[in-house]
């Protein structure tokens, strides 16, 4: 199609779309597609004339806009920036052994809610509560959507209505905004606060109960660490006072760890302490996906299960499969299948020859830096690692291929971190590399 300089050398959009050269595509993409394409290209050729420049070869350009849409979105990207669970980049990576669940529950019908033993109607909460029973030692179980989820339900279920406990030291921000204040009040529960921030006692929590009291709830402060002059009563004293009162005590650990890591808290070890109710995520440090999971007493989960928010935070089949293939290789003992866990472990030598590597398939640097381990968890712990360093002007293009890499620019260099990288994650990125340099 003809090029020209004006608004008025602007065709219509049926024109467009029954030129020779993109009426065909409407059989293969779809007509609406198609003049979606049409119109960003005249949105945007209208914008270089008025601009100064020219409409173009409008042709190309609905090509162009053709091909732009139909690039997914929601893509693969390769992880150099040294922190593990990257909520921007989709947090933990799944284990093979979870896609492989994820794949074969996905690809065809499956027993999400139907009792194989008795041939009728079953609850989708039964698939992983053994699971977790075993793992956690608890009486019993429930999955839904996240841990924020999970912290809502509990406090629904259990104290709507009525007081719940918090210390000021707990009322946390996490990402984008979410507070613990919020998750209380769309329950319809109470807060009631004791303490200052940096110290609080138990015989605040032991004043604040009253006749309308329901439950006591423990945060742990997994995004941050407070210092110095500070005091926190320990879950069993506090476990001591709700058993004493008759109230619930409910552990939000938030990012969740089935094995013990530093002074990062277990389920296992929250329910030994006392606590009734315990909460956590499916993801981040237990690396499976997104999910919210509670454990505790059998008559506590079962309030929450037959509560009406349940069947709104349900997970699906899909993320069912993917925590029950996460959860069994934790039961088996292979937790280093599962990528979280293992770049946690990692052994340095192993970290620095994939740097190695990197740096002499680029022509990088080695260069000696720390990763984090992201999503909450840990906030002060260092790991060390390696990283190529490269000239930033590729960062911008590295995100925009085909198969985005993001890394971090640091006092004048591209870093790309191989702890959040595997050996074949190292090698794709290389090829990354070459291509945006001969863009």
């Amino acid at each position: 199609m003809a090029r020209g300089n004006s608004l008025r050398d602007l065709p219509s959009v049926d024109r467009l779309l029954a030129d020779d050269s993109i009426a065909p595509l409407a059989a293969q993409h779809g007509r609406q597609l198609v003049v979606t394409a049409i119109r960003n290209a005249l949105a945007h050729a209208r914008e270089d004339v008025q601009a100064g420049g020219g409409v173009g070869n409008l042709v190309h350009r609905v090509l162009n806009e053709l091909e732009t849409l139909e690039v997914p979105r929601l893509r693969r990207s390769l992880n150099a920036t040294g922190v593990l669970v990257h909520t921007n980049l989709g947090r933990a990576p799944l284990a093979e052994e979870a896609l492989e669940r994820v794949v074969e529950v996905g690809r065809g019908y499956s027993n999400l809610e139907y009792d194989l033993t008795a041939g009728a109607r079953g609850s989708r909460q039964d698939h992983l509560a053994p699971l977790l029973r075993d793992l956690t030692g608890a009486e019993a179980a429930l999955v839904v959507n996240n841990n924020a989820a999970a912290v809502l339900l509990a406090l629904a279920a259990l104290a709507e209505g009525r007081e719940v406990i918090v210390s000021r030291g707990e009322l946390i921000e996490i990402g984008d905004g979410f507070r613990i204040p919020d998750v209380l009040m769309r329950s319809g529960s109470k807060l009631v606060e004791v303490g200052t921030t940096n110290r609080t006692r138990i015989a605040d929590y032991e004043h604040a109960v009253e006749e309308s009291t329901a439950a006591i709830l423990r945060v742990h402060q997994s995004n941050f660490r407070m210092v110095g002059f500070t005091a926190q009563p320990s879950l069993r004293e506090l476990s001591a006072l709700a058993e004493r009162r008759g109230l619930v005590l409910v552990d939000d650990l938030g990012s969740g760890l089935l094995d013990e890591l530093e002074d990062e808290p277990s389920p296992r070890s929250s329910l030994d302490a006392g606590a009734h109710l315990v909460c956590f995520s499916g993801d981040k440090l237990l690396g499976g996906p997104q999910a919210g999971i509670v454990v505790g007493r059998a008559d506590l989960v079962e309030r929450l299960r037959h509560h009406p928010l349940q069947r709104a935070l349900r997970p699906d089949k899909l993320t069912l499969a993917a925590l029950e293939g996460t959860l069994a290789l934790y039961r088996s003992g292979r937790q280093d299948a599962i990528p979280v866990p293992r770049m946690l472990r990692e052994d340095l030598g192993v970290v620095h020859a994939r740097a190695e590597r990197l740096a002499s398939l680029t022509g990088g640097a080695i260069e000696a830096t720390v990763a984090r381990v992201g999503g909450g968890a840990l906030p002060v712990t260092e790991l060390p690692s390696f990283a190529c360093a490269l000239e930033p002007e590729l960062a911008e293009g590295l995100r925009g291929g085909d198969l985005p890499v993001i890394g971090v620019v640091r006092d004048g260099r591209l870093l790309l971190d191989c702890r959040t990288l595997t050996d074949a994650e190292a090698e794709e990125a290389a090829e990354a590399v070459r291509s945006c340099r001969v863009r």
